[in-house]
């Protein structure tokens, strides 16, 4: 009847999938669709571990329903308070009256903001423990992965993991939600790219997160977007570590805007130079074509980066501009960087490139270069070049 499925000894997914929502959070596409994924353990208590986005809210009531037949639920944990998660709250409290809802304190703040709701409040700390009879949890704060209240799960019996949106990915789940029966192919670039745009700007928090949990065995990750994880759980958290670290393959970036070709030309020329430089992985972006998110995703998967604009009303390209502002509200860090850009009467593009990689605290590869008018013999020369030592510092470098 639905995606509803055991995953353990009395523990059930009863998330839902979103193939309607064109953009999550309003502004990143979402090309495959997305999951809300929330759990059910059913023992001597009932608990409920997350929520979905009220939208879906009467087709996860039935969820419930299904399995419980009528019994009451005794716990909803919430382990993150966004409204993807938590949107159907108020509804699942009408619903069950008795309900009591465990959180830390700052779970408690959000909930009576969003809902109002101040009673029937069981708070946690750090590794405090619920137990539902043959299933105990455990609990552990996670603050800043990446909300201020969330925390995380651990159910100790069957040693799983409910990590709130950590190792999430963006996609709906096509046919079942467990890893080992999904084609997984494009789960691994739908998770950089949520990783990079949800995520990525909280990277020392989130190797605190890891750090907290590494002792634990761990059979299962259960996150609320995506696949449940079991086959593939050290390749996920070998990815976290990676990404959370700013660490990045060897391979190239290049992103421009152009108004009329010339910005795009001296891409071009860039990106041939740096192939020649020994980098095979080169992926070139037009920043009007290709949504900002996808670009991220690229900027966290590889460690070189070069970023052209025209010189537009004495700033920036806007687009580009608006590139730079989410580049730096993410903190990226050990990247290998070069600029370029065109003008006509005055510049001012590569002034300001050049300035951003500096702030950024990067290593620079080659000499920035500001072409006037067309596109010019001398430009296609000092591309190719600029081009050429990126590819071979990126070649050279000691990153993996």
């Amino acid at each position: 009847m639905s995606l509803t499925k055991t995953i353990a000894d009395n523990i059930y997914y009863v998330g839902v999938n979103d193939r309607q929502k064109e953009l999550f959070e309003n502004y990143l596409p979402l090309p495959q669709g997305v999951s809300y994924n929330s759990y059910l353990i059913v023992d001597e208590k009932v608990a409920l571990i997350d929520t979905v986005d009220i939208s879906f809210a009467g087709q996860f009531l039935n969820k419930l329903e299904e399995i419980l037949n009528r019994r009451d639920v005794d716990y909803l944990i919430v382990d993150h308070m966004e409204p993807d998660h938590a949107g159907s709250i108020g509804l699942l409290k009408n619903r069950y009256p008795n309900l009591q809802i465990v959180g830390n304190k700052k779970t408690f703040d959000f909930l009576r903001g969003y809902f109002a709701i101040d009673t029937q409040l069981v708070e946690v700390t750090e590794g405090s423990h619920l137990a539902l009879g043959k299933h105990e949890l455990a609990f552990y704060m996670a603050p800043m992965v990446h909300w201020p209240e969330v925390m995380v799960t651990y159910e100790i019996t069957n040693r799983m993991l409910f990590s709130a949106d950590a190792f999430g990915t963006f996609g709906a789940l096509n046919g079942s939600f467990l890893d080992a029966d999904l084609d997984l192919s494009t789960f691994w670039d739908e998770m950089r790219r949520y990783y990079a745009c949800i995520v990525g700007k909280y990277g020392q928090p989130t190797q605190n997160a890891l750090k907290k949990l590494g002792a634990l065995p761990i059979q299962r990750i259960c996150s609320t977007h995506g696949p449940v994880w079991s086959n593939q759980i050290d390749k996920v958290v070998k990815l976290y570590e990676q990404w959370s670290r700013y660490e990045a393959e060897k391979g190239v970036v290049v992103v421009y805007g152009s108004m009329y070709g010339n910005t795009q030309l001296m891409a071009e020329r860039v990106a041939c130079g740096i192939v020649d430089g020994g980098v095979k992985n080169v992926v070139v972006h037009n920043v009007s074509k290709t949504d900002a998110s996808f670009i991220l995703s690229d900027i966290f998967k590889y460690q070189g980066l070069v970023i052209g604009s025209p010189t537009y009303m004495g700033e920036l390209y806007p687009l580009i501009d608006s590139l730079l502002t989410k580049i730096r509200e993410r903190g990226i860090k050990n990247r290998i960087y070069g600029c370029f850009g065109s003008h006509s009467w005055a510049t001012g593009a590569v002034k300001k490139l050049t300035a951003f990689g500096e702030t950024m605290n990067w290593e620079v590869a080659g000499v920035p270069v500001d072409n006037k008018y067309g596109f010019s013999a001398e430009s296609n020369a000092q591309c190719y070049e600029m081009g050429k030592m990126m590819g071979e510092s990126v070649s050279k470098s000691g990153r993996n």
